[in-house]
């Protein structure tokens, strides 16, 4: 309980911290010189997967909500929707849950790349004439986030003014 009142957690996460503390709990035994910690060791782990189980049923743990949650601040912060849905599968989300939770189409991607641009001072956010090695730079770094094509050059073409007020509306909802 002490971890979830400190941090959102999955299912998968929480099963993860509480193995780890056993593991923990493990090498501090031997240490101390305790013999046959496999049968404590089992038992622990047994008991972590049903106390995760628990906390789900009760509606502590809930995946689609850190889903929700966690992929609103990774757009905001201008993760491209296949980082976030890595981001969320490594945090133990499933694919169909993380995937309901990003938004579908173009516009929500493009505000992501925004966000990316700014963060990095590239295309609107960057030099007013950027030459064409610059641009080149700038849409490499938008690839490697994981930004496509067309949304990479409409994110880098958009006027500062347009792309500053639609990451100010991004925001607000």
């Amino acid at each position: 309980m002490a971890h979830l009142a400190r941090f959102a957690a999955t299912e998968a996460g929480l099963r993860r911290v509480l193995m780890r503390r056993v593991d923990r709990w493990k090498r501090a035994a031997e240490a101390f010189g305790m013999q046959d910690t496999e049968a404590a060791v089992a038992a622990g782990r047994q008991a972590a997967a049903e106390v995760a189980r628990k906390m789900v049923a009760t509606g502590s743990v809930d995946d689609a909500a850190f889903a929700e949650s966690r992929a609103r601040r990774l757009l905001r912060g201008g993760k491209s929707r296949r980082a976030a849905l890595a981001h969320l599968a490594a945090k133990g989300v499933d694919s169909e849950t993380a995937a309901a939770a990003l938004p579908e189409g173009e516009e929500a991607e493009l505000d992501a790349a925004l966000a990316f641009c700014r963060r990095r001072r590239i295309g609107p956010f960057g030099p007013a004439e950027p030459g064409l090695e610059e641009r080149r730079k700038a849409m490499a770094a938008l690839a490697r986030g994981g930004f496509g094509r067309d949304v990479a050059g409409r994110a880098l073409g958009m006027d500062p003014g347009l792309a500053e007020d639609r990451l100010l509306a991004a925001r607000q909802s």
